[in-house]
């Protein structure tokens, strides 16, 4: 059985299922969730069954796509109702968010790596790490998806200057910052069914409070910690880290914040498609997409005559090959006849258009779309996009990615940069182009996408053959703390047309010299004053995550690390790296001598201190490098550690 043959469950359905079990049932429901992995599966219409033994059969009812009810899970064994088996079906499936996407939007997407073992129920969170729209293709949220005449969200957009969270909503983040510091304590191995059911518990009461944001961001967790209880390999640490940052300091600003920041820290239950009238639309370049969960297809970039940044989409599962096919097909919008790869380069006329917060262009029926002439790169409104300097585009990228952001931010993460080529440089983990832009700053040009089916790394390896070759090229901010980008589409070497770097292929004869080798330049310093000592905090961020606080707790003196800190101009970083080995290491002792319960809230605190205190220092670094600095450290202002947390 793969959980991807399974239909998404609604989280109160799994919670109410693991609650239910008596103590013993639930020291088993682990084994049981791996034994049913191993069971053969079959769906027939709305109904998929498993086949426990050879004479018991667990059915799962999902009329509209979703298991929603309890007794939509029923099970043949003599136990049933009271089976451990119900529960732990349950929890093998996907968890649904059941918060549908705007009818606007009827373009399929995919889901980011974080949901490679759900396709179907990946959270909002997840989906905007790679920036793109998951659109279920069955049940309520797929008819939802094919037209207009929903009704609106009833969730609380806005919020009056002086309002605060209500005593409910209070309670529900409660809930969930307690779910999530039982994650922490346990890790990722020993966060099994049982803790990923309170968080379910605590993601749908946080629902119903109207905390879409916070609720998101548990649903990414369970996600996330089935992936890596799974060993799916799409699966990232990192990743998990930010998601439980996310929803530890989500739930944390819910009973601080007031007026605008409530509102934010609210969320939206679907971001809003909103009415723009009409578009006079500028082609950029394609983009292929293929995802660790086998899906493929493509983004367009265009651009407005204001210089805003739209993209559309096609992406669904069928990996690379998908992606280099749909390139070739019609743009779902309008009665446009171009291809994507043709929208790159013409243009569009859109009446009636609708856009996302993050520059999606809705394909509703209402809206229209004609064919334009496009504009070379070097003329208005697109020439404007390469005038604004490097820096100012870096710090615009990294308020985009920040892993802290709040949602339905503006702004995008690409960098229009003009440079001219120095050849490839040697990494630990390979090759990458070097190229220097205005002011002298060096940046690193690296392949969007490995598969050896784009274009992507050919093309960088061509590229590195033709050092003082100046170039306009379009790429995507990787934060690092050297300038470093994804290259995403340049000007052809010869000064003719724009090259879609993982789609069209460069040839020798496109070289100014087509027999040169691949030229290597200089090795390069990692960063302004060499590399930063934040990684040592770093690094017991993440470990607490996949073996728990006893991982840090085991720790020897730290003394060592932190004296490397302070001597890099860090002294915050070293004081939270002590605070936060010493909160995993004390466990008191009553007067009987006996341990009492681990401060698992004091440990999260300082956790949650360390992992947004690092994620802003990183930041810091990224845009200090980008300014061509050569200072040997970033001047952050220390921060109080009972306060980093916020």
């Amino acid at each position: 059985m793969n959980a991807a043959q399974l239909p998404p469950v609604a989280p109160e359905v799994t919670a109410t299922l693991v609650e239910g079990l008596s103590p013993r049932l639930r020291k088993r429901l682990d084994a049981a969730v791996t034994k049913l992995a191993a069971r053969p599966t079959h769906r027939d219409g709305d109904t998929t069954t498993i086949e426990v033994d050879d004479e018991t059969e667990l059915r799962l009812h999902a009329p509209g796509g979703v298991v929603a009810k309890v007794e939509d899970i029923t099970c043949g064994c003599l136990l049933a109702p009271a089976c451990v088996h119900r529960a732990a079906v349950a929890c093998a499936a996907p968890a649904a968010d059941l918060a549908p996407e705007p009818a606007e939007q009827a373009i399929p997407e995919a889901p980011g790596p974080a949901s490679a073992t759900a396709p179907a129920a990946v959270g909002p969170d997840a989906a905007r790490a790679l920036g793109l729209n998951v659109a279920p293709t069955s049940g309520p949220d797929a008819a939802a998806n094919a037209g207009p005449g929903r009704a609106p969200s009833t969730a609380p957009d806005a919020a009056t200057p002086h309002e605060t969270a209500s005593p409910d909503q209070r309670a529900a983040a409660d809930a969930l910052w307690s779910a999530g510091a039982a994650v922490l304590e346990a890790g990722v191995d020993g966060a099994g069914a049982v803790t990923q059911s309170a968080l379910l518990r605590a993601a749908h009461t946080a629902r119903l409070r109207h905390l879409p944001r916070a609720a998101g961001a548990a649903l990414s967790v369970v996600t996330l910690l089935r992936a890596a209880r799974a060993g799916n390999p799409s699966y990232r640490t990192a990743e998990l880290v930010t998601a439980l940052a996310e929803l530890l300091g989500t739930a944390h600003r819910v009973g601080t914040a007031s007026g605008a920041e409530l509102a934010a820290v609210r969320g939206r239950v679907r971001r809003p498609y909103s009415p723009d009238g009409s578009l006079r639309l500028y082609g950029l370049f394609t983009e292929p997409v293929v995802t660790d969960s086998g899906h493929g297809g493509v983004r367009t970039w265009v651009a407005g005559a204001d210089g805003r940044l739209f993209t559309v989409g096609d992406v669904a599962p069928g990996g690379a090959g998908r992606a280099l096919g749909v390139a070739d097909r019609a743009v779902r919008l309008g009665d446009s006849a171009l291809t994507h790869r043709e929208l790159g380069r013409a243009g569009l006329a859109v009446s009636g258009a609708t856009v996302s917060p993050d520059g999606r262009l809705g394909a509703g029926k209402a809206v229209k779309a004609v064919t334009a002439r496009g504009a070379a790169w070097t003329e208005p409104p697109l020439a404007a996009l390469w005038g604004t300097p490097p820096a100012e585009q870096a710090a615009r990228a990294l308020r985009s990615t920040s892993r802290y952001a709040d949602p339905d931010g503006t702004g995008s993460d690409l960098l229009f940069l003009d440079v001219e080529l120095l050849g490839a440089i040697r990494e630990p983990g390979g090759a990458c182009l070097l190229a220097q832009c205005e002011g002298g700053v060096r940046v690193r040009l690296t392949v969007a996408d490995d598969d050896p089916a784009l274009a992507h790394r050919d093309n960088l390896a061509l590229l590195a053959a033709a050092p003082g070759t100046r170039l306009r090229i379009i790429g995507r901010l990787i934060p690092a703390t050297h300038p470093r980008l994804t290259l995403l589409a340049c000007t052809h070497p010869t000064g003719e047309g724009t090259v879609d770097l993982g789609l069209d292929r460069l040839r020798r004869a496109d070289l100014p010299d087509p027999s040169a080798p691949a030229h290597f330049a200089p090795p390069q310093p990692a960063g302004p004053g060499g590399p930063s000592p934040l990684y040592l905090l770093e690094r017991r961020v993440e470990q607490t995550v996949p073996a728990g606080r006893a991982a840090l707790g085991l720790l020897s003196d730290v003394t060592a690390e932190t004296r490397r800190i302070r001597r890099g101009g860090l002294p915050t970083a070293a004081a939270l790296l002590t605070a936060l080995c010493a909160s995993a290491a004390q466990r008191d002792r009553d007067l009987f001598g006996r341990l009492v319960p681990a401060d698992t809230d004091g440990f999260a605190a300082y956790w949650l201190a360390a992992a947004r205190y690092t994620a802003a220092v990183s930041e810091s670094l990224c845009a200090a490098a980008w300014n061509g600095t050569e200072e040997d450290q970033v001047a952050v202002p220390p921060v109080p550690v009972h306060d980093a947390a916020g």
